[in-house]
């Protein structure tokens, strides 16, 4: 290959021309840069040669050219170029400092302390590319006592609060049941880093954005903070009810379940026209908002009226009388939600390549309507792209690159 300098392949998108460096691996970080990579930017995804991203092991596969192929590692890691480099080698370390020389956005997920032992830090890269914004993701952030304290999503849920408010009352607390703590941090990290990256554009100066796991949770347990602030209760799980608004969860049906959603007076007053008794309407313990709210009236009266409504139909007979006019909606299974075809209307089911598979995976929701994101894509082999990014875009020589292969630093 050439060595003369080589533009980076670009994306399609409002972020088109933007170069992220992708230093994470997992999910809280993959999915960040993901989402960058939907919307444009050029991801270079680095990997260490010795220990790649281990979600390349994790389960479902699928057949590719090289042997089995990770479906989840292709779900968050489409449309990025995969570099291998040895961070623990100061070659390695070099190769870094050139990308980040010439890119916009560093995002990283280690344990804080690491990438500074390594001299990669945010103050050491700074000086690198003034411009650079570091976004770093961890369980508990980058300052404060338990900064350095090993987590996980689990870790998260447990200490923002989530874990203690879910799951079904009077029982033992349940953790959520999908990985809440990375993916909320995901969607802050690249809120965070865009928004940082206008101000670099319009000031010429970079920074730090530190983004915690247990941060990112705390804010998604709604009532729970200022419950406790303002009355003193301590939050504890509830099922499928709702602390105060009702009738407003889980009903049983034919086949299935449903949530019921129409509380308000409007909604209630179409609910009981809909199920055919609107002589509830006139009924002095259940004729208002506030007083179906009430805890011991809704056991006592409106429970029972909603469970009846809901006993006597299936899913799609509750779904196709609610129509456009109450909430009540069906509690999917995953293959029902595959299946919807609102949702296949939405493109919310993309094909995603991995090692020459086709992974059916969730597409994006980012609805743009002038600069759409591009959810489709390839995720990349390991190093897949080391020629492209080193060769041709830091233009280093053959014999560099080649003594760099066999000393393992790439």
């Amino acid at each position: 290959m050439s060595t003369e300098t080589m533009a980076l392949p670009l994306g399609e998108g409002p972020l088109r021309g933007l170069v992220v460096i992708d230093v994470t691996r997992v999910v809280a970080g993959p999915y960040c840069t993901m989402m960058l990579a939907d919307l444009g930017a050029t991801v270079i995804k680095v990997e260490n040669p010795a220990e790649p991203d281990y979600v390349r092991t994790f389960p479902p596969f699928v057949q590719g050219d090289s042997g089995k192929a990770s479906a989840f590692f292709a779900q968050y890691n489409r449309h990025k170029l995969g570099v291998s480099l040895d961070l623990k080698s100061e070659q390695g370390r070099a190769l870094l400092r050139e990308l980040v020389a010439k890119a916009d956005l560093l995002v990283e997920n280690f344990r804080p302390g690491t990438m500074e032992r390594m001299g990669l830090g945010y103050e050491a890269l700074k000086p690198v590319n003034p411009r650079l914004v570091y976004v770093s993701i961890s369980g508990f952030g980058q300052t404060g006592p338990n900064s350095r304290r090993p987590a996980y999503d689990n870790s998260a849920q447990a200490t923002g609060g989530l874990w203690s408010i879910n799951g079904e009352k009077g029982k033992a607390p349940l953790r959520v049941g999908t990985i809440i703590g990375d993916l909320s941090a995901s969607f802050y990290a690249a809120i965070a880093a865009l928004s940082a990256v206008i101000h670099a554009r319009s000031t010429g100066e970079g920074q730090w954005v530190d983004v915690a796991q247990q941060d990112a949770v705390v804010t998604l347990t709604e009532h729970a903070v200022v419950n406790y602030t303002v009355d003193g209760v301590v939050g504890e799980p509830l099922g499928n009810d709702h602390p105060f608004v009702r009738p407003y969860g889980q009903y049983a049906c034919k086949d299935g379940f449903v949530f019921f959603g129409a509380y308000t007076d409007k909604f209630w007053r179409e609910a009981c026209r809909i199920f055919g008794e609107p002589a509830l309407l006139e009924d002095p313990e259940i004729d208002s908002m506030e007083k179906r709210f009430d805890a011991h009236t809704y056991a006592r009266r409106v429970q029972p009226i909603v469970q009846g409504w809901c006993a006597r139909h299936t899913k799609a007979e509750l779904e196709a009388m609610a129509g456009d006019t109450i909430p009540v909606t069906p509690i999917k299974t995953i293959a029902e939600v595959v299946a919807d075809p609102h949702l296949k209307a939405r493109e919310m089911f993309v094909p995603t390549q991995v090692d020459g598979a086709q992974v059916q995976a969730f597409g994006s929701p980012m609805k743009l309507s002038a600069t759409p994101a591009r959810a489709v894509g390839s995720a990349p082999g390991f190093g897949e792209h080391n020629e492209v990014v080193l060769k041709g875009w830091l233009q280093v020589a053959e014999a560099d690159y080649d003594r760099y292969v066999a000393e393992g630093v790439i």
